[in-house]
């Protein structure tokens, strides 16, 4: 899966939305949760947020959320403080299907997709002085993990959990949000940083263009047997040359942004849903 195969199309998401929302004649207020401004999910609300808002003959407003990112939206669009969320795709199955960490909570079985965004591969970003190349490298390190309820700090946990490690592997712990990790990078405070996100990211831009940083393939068997075993997780692969210091492909794993709402709307919105 290449970062190029996006689907994503602007006349659609318009269609799509006029049609959900316009057959009320009263006032519709849709809120989208996304992530950090710094993040794909920001602007891809706030495109959709604005195609919405330009129909000057329906009735309803468009605004967007900056949150902590998918763990936030889902439970967001469960509690109906959110209308829409964009999460991703592993988060979307497992909240589903009450699956993983959302065992506890039973299945949500009323959430539904709305349309594919983009690709997310797992990002691992090291300076380039750290020695870490492999994502095994990256025990006994000072990493960021991600902030609470984001996307990032789940699939980490699956990872953790799939390499049985915990947080006293790590020299040191961060929760820094998207916004916060590339000064961090560069000031030396951490090794390295996770982030599940489409590419480029100006958060990894930021970091890669103010201090000597090299992307970190997260490959080999444990891998492998978790992509085979899922059906939400792929293998991906970041280009070469996307960021400085990293002109060689990235071989990784990742997921699917997905724009998701619930059952909860109108019958006529249903038929837009699947």
């Amino acid at each position: 899966m290449r970062l190029t195969e996006i689907r994503f199309s602007f006349f659609s998401i318009l269609f799509l939305l006029l049609f959900t929302f316009s057959v009320e004649s009263k006032t519709q207020y849709i809120s989208i949760g996304t992530g950090g401004v710094t993040g794909v999910y920001y602007p891809t609300g706030g495109a959709i947020c604005y195609l919405v808002n330009q129909i000057s003959d329906a009735d309803f407003h468009c605004e967007i959320k900056s949150t902590p990112g998918s763990i936030y939206n889902i439970d967001g669009i469960r509690k109906g403080e959110l209308t829409i969320g964009v999460v991703q795709s592993d988060w979307q199955y497992h909240a589903y299907e009450g699956s993983g960490m959302y065992q506890q909570y039973g299945q949500f079985s009323e959430l539904r997709s709305l349309f594919s965004v983009h690709a997310e591969p797992f990002t691992v970003l090291a300076r380039a002085d750290s020695g870490i190349t492999h994502f095994e490298d990256l025990k006994g390190r000072r990493v960021n993990i991600g902030a609470p309820k984001s996307g990032q700090r789940a699939t980490m946990e699956v990872l953790l959990n799939l390499y049985q490690w915990d947080k006293t592997d790590f020299s040191q712990v961060f929760e820094l949000t998207p916004s916060e990790q590339a000064k961090a990078l560069c000031d030396d405070k951490v090794d390295a940083i996770i982030y599940v996100v489409g590419h480029p990211n100006s958060s990894i831009k930021e970091a890669t263009g103010a201090c000597q940083t090299k992307l970190v393939s997260v490959s080999g068997e444990p891998i492998e047997k978790l992509t085979e075993q899922t059906s939400y997780y792929q293998k991906s692969i970041i280009p070469g040359g996307m960021y400085r210091g990293s002109d060689a492909d990235t071989v990784t794993f990742g997921v699917g942004a997905v724009v998701t709402t619930t059952s909860a709307l109108s019958d006529d919105a249903d038929l837009s849903v699947s």
